[in-house]
């Protein structure tokens, strides 16, 4: 199944407006954490898209911003292997607990939620907090892997590789009780998660969900994104991608998204940190609008023949 035909599947919707959904009010936070895997670097991820200009961009769209800053996590001081295996499970616990409660809050306020890892274990807490306001929630897992090894699963031990499995509801029973992990209640459903970029599935029909997408940089092929701590040669093309944040823009009904992995640190030069970082802050507006061919503009009142330079006087914002 081609990638058009499995988003279009899961889009299958009326489309808003564009005119209802040109002002977006959104929140954003960055969460700067390492420590659902072992590589030092992806907690400057949030850093490195803000100096790629996000801000500046979503502003240019016309979006009306929060900004949460950067948030700073309680550490632990002593976080013993669980199972000799799982690392640092009290602390992917507790900075989950800490971001849902973030998130939780951006969302019920009024905002589209945008959280800019850090690592993918991050997504147990930005989903949870989301599903508090939003249970009937959609979610859109575009990755270069499934995330959904559990803590008896898993070889590495890397939380960042299991959220999906402590967020759904049909395999509690394959999961033992982290500590740290107590707060989490399974909020999603199978067939209310689609993957894009490990493979082509077939995607749930959704009706009027709202969405959250959580995208990994490594669904991109490494040329495109190389500071990422587990890249898979033969991943999505920029147009892929794009076209993929697009669709979902289109719908209306993008509530909350995370972009996650970026790692500067692992950047062979500076120009590989950089491309990287812009093309996540790309991914980021495009969900929010912005066009391939530049953006589209909307005008709240056409000039007529007779006034031609009315047009330079009216509020201008792409979609």
């Amino acid at each position: 199944m081609s990638l058009g035909s499995s988003l279009s599947r899961l889009l299958r919707t009326r489309v808003h407006s564009v005119l209802t959904k040109s002002v977006h009010s959104v929140a954003v936070i960055g969460a700067p954490f390492s420590q659902g895997q072992k590589r030092k670097g992806v907690e400057y991820g949030p850093a490195a898209i803000r100096e790629a200009g996000l801000m500046k961009r979503l502003s240019s769209l016309g979006c009306q911003l929060k900004d949460f800053g950067d948030l700073s996590f309680t550490p632990v001081p002593k976080d013993d292997l669980y199972n000799n295996l799982i690392v640092n499970p009290r602390s992917v616990g507790l900075a989950n607990q800490e971001l849902a409660e973030v998130v939780s809050r951006a969302v019920s306020s009024g905002y589209s939620c945008v959280t800019m890892g850090g690592d993918h274990s991050l997504a147990i807490g930005t989903i949870s907090g989301h599903a508090r306001h939003c249970p009937d929630l959609c979610v859109i897992w575009v990755d270069a892997h499934a995330d959904i090894n559990t803590p008896l699963t898993t070889s590495s031990g890397n939380l960042h590789g299991q959220p999906v499995s402590f967020l759904l509801r049909e395999l509690q029973d394959k999961v033992p009780q982290l500590p740290g992990f107590s707060w989490i209640k399974p909020c999603i459903s199978s067939p209310n998660i689609i993957y894009i970029g490990l493979r082509d599935v077939d995607p749930p029909e959704q009706r009027q969900r709202p969405i959250h997408l959580s995208f990994d940089i490594d669904a991109f092929d490494p040329t495109l994104a190389p500071a990422t701590g587990t890249p898979v040669v033969g991943g999505l093309t920029y147009r892929e991608g794009m076209y993929i944040t697009e669709e979902i823009h289109n719908t209306g009904l993008l509530s909350a998204l995370d972009l996650v992995e970026v790692n500067p640190q692992l950047a062979a030069s500076e120009e590989e940190a950089k491309a990287t970082a812009g093309l996540a802050v790309d991914v980021i507006a495009s969900s929010f609008g912005q066009t391939r061919e530049g953006g589209h503009i909307v005008y709240d009142h056409l000039p007529t023949p007779s006034s031609p330079d009315e047009s330079e006087s009216e509020e201008r914002v792409r979609i």
